[in-house]
């Protein structure tokens, strides 16, 4: 007795009745659709075409923008820095934001509503506001040197402000929501029976720490990564605010070459330059993700 053979599913005869069956399956994202394509793709598409003119006014068609950008070392070296500078700012978020999750999932209810409040709350205010809040704290005259030299750890003032170390700072603050959040939702659904089980067998904090917590949280992390690594690479206001005009960024390069130069062709290269690079980065850390995070096996996660 052979086995039966299994079953193949086959696809819907597109007649007329399933033609009007399909379109109504699709009559809610069709608007979303058209909506993506009108305000994203088409002007994405314009800022390629622009990209092929070799002058300023948009009259002469050619490639000379993009031998100009990629024939210059200056401007891989941007690309590199403005890279770095998103990978520091990703480093520093969860040095700092997977403790304060850890401290959350311990807090009582009433302690995480509070919590919650005060990381959701820098998103209510403006990143302008932020940013030069953090000219205050930075300063010569600041928050910071003023500790700092009151406990006698230093003798004069240092200098915060127009560096990349002031920058990653002040970006750590405002990225740390975007880091914050998806590690809360995460880590606040593991199974607390996961923890006692291991202090049961003989496994100290620590260990319990990287066998268990952290292998199970890796997919709020690598989200927290991805929201703060696009974020940071674009910070536009911060970059120019915190760091000034010696630390150059393609965020500043291309307002520099749009709106100071009015090249728009160069700029709109730039740009491309950018997005491409945090693309690529981003789906190299999306792979990453879908690679290392482990399944969800032993209900480890509750839904």
């Amino acid at each position: 007795m052979t086995p039966a053979s299994p079953k193949t599913a086959t696809p819907p005869q597109m007649n007329g009745e399933g033609v009007v069956a399909w379109l109504r399956e699709w009559q809610l994202a069709l608007p979303l659709a058209l909506a993506f394509a009108a305000l994203f793709l088409a002007p994405l598409l314009m800022l390629v075409a622009v990209t092929f003119f070799n002058d300023d006014k948009i009259t002469q068609p050619g490639i000379a923008q993009w031998v100009k950008f990629f024939g210059d070392p200056f401007h891989y070296k941007v690309i590199v820095d403005t890279l770095l500078l998103g990978v520091k700012t990703v480093c520093a978020t969860v040095i700092v934001g997977y403790p304060l999750a850890l401290v959350f999932i311990d807090l009582s209810p009433r302690l995480q509503k509070v919590l919650i409040f005060i990381i959701v709350l820098p998103l209510l205010l403006s990143v302008v506001v932020r940013t030069f809040a953090w000219i205050v704290v930075l300063g010569r005259e600041g928050l910071v040197n003023t500790l700092l030299m009151k406990l006698g750890l230093i003798s004069e003032p240092l200098r915060l402000l127009q560096t990349e170390l002031g920058l990653v700072i002040s970006l750590t603050q405002i990225e740390m929501p975007l880091m914050l959040l998806p590690l809360i939702s995460v880590m606040s659904r593991l199974d607390p029976n996961l923890r006692d089980a291991s202090a049961a067998l003989g496994a100290s904090r620590w260990r319990t720490l990287f066998t268990v917590i952290v292998p199970l949280s890796m997919p709020g992390l690598v989200a927290g990564c991805l929201l703060v690594f696009a974020s940071a690479t674009t910070a536009f206001i911060s970059q120019t605010v915190i760091g000034g005009v010696r630390l150059i960024y393609l965020p500043l390069l291309i307002w520099q070459q749009s709106l100071v130069v009015f090249n728009w062709p160069f700029a709109a290269v730039a740009s491309l330059s950018l997005v491409v690079s945090v693309l690529t980065v981003i789906a190299a850390l999306t792979w990453v993700g879908r690679r290392y995070v482990p399944e969800d096996r032993g209900g480890a996660i509750h839904g």
